[in-house]
């Protein structure tokens, strides 16, 4: 057994206009693949059912990269869904409000952190076990080795949005935001660490 890259949870044109057929291919198909292939050179004898372990063990090099960026990137492709965007409802959209003020205050807090992140990383809605946080990291870092749960992402390495947006990540975010969160997915992570 090894890693394995999991299939997109929709057609690599669905999200399109906002990301094309091409963007996802590229990202999905040779990045994403690459963190799998060099992860399986380097832990031969693992899978992803062994994923987080092998990444809190790692904490850093190579061996942490390649897992941290398999599970973000696996991770990020369940944010999204052909015509998501909107406001969350129920419980989750409940947390927002109690915990950001309110929902344009939240996307606001999270466009601000995804748009000006300096270099590569990654913008986050988190549950850190008490409130709602917007985070970002840095590279390959995740929630996980924060003690928080993740449960929104929002990919800014330059190969997300290059293909479609060139340098204009602000107007990604935006596209993203609006047109792709999957309510549905971050909703049933909330619940699950809200349990």
């Amino acid at each position: 057994m090894a890693f394995t890259l999991p299939p997109l949870p929709y057609p690599d044109d669905a999200l399109a206009p906002h990301l094309s057929r091409e963007a996802l291919e590229l990202h999905h198909g040779k990045h994403h693949q690459t963190y799998v292939d060099k992860l399986n050179e380097a832990v031969p004898d693992k899978t992803n059912d062994d994923l987080d372990s092998v990444i809190l063990q790692a904490r850093e090099g190579p061996i942490f990269n390649h897992a941290a960026q398999h599970w973000n990137h696996s991770f990020y492709w369940q944010c999204m869904a052909p015509g998501g965007g909107g406001k969350p409802a129920g419980e989750l959209g409940e947390a927002v409000d109690r915990d950001f003020g309110s929902f344009d205050a939240f996307t606001e807090e999270l466009h601000g952190a995804a748009a000006t992140h300096f270099g590569s990383g990654w913008a986050w809605l988190v549950d850190d076990g008490s409130r709602l946080l917007v985070t970002s990291t840095h590279d390959a870092d995740l929630p996980l080795t924060h003690g928080q749960r993740a449960l929104l992402t929002i990919d800014v390495w330059e190969h997300a949005y290059y293909v479609d947006y060139r340098n204009r990540r602000p107007d990604y975010v935006t596209a993203f935001l609006d047109h792709l969160v999957n309510w549905d997915f971050v909703a049933k992570g909330f619940s699950t660490s809200a349990a």
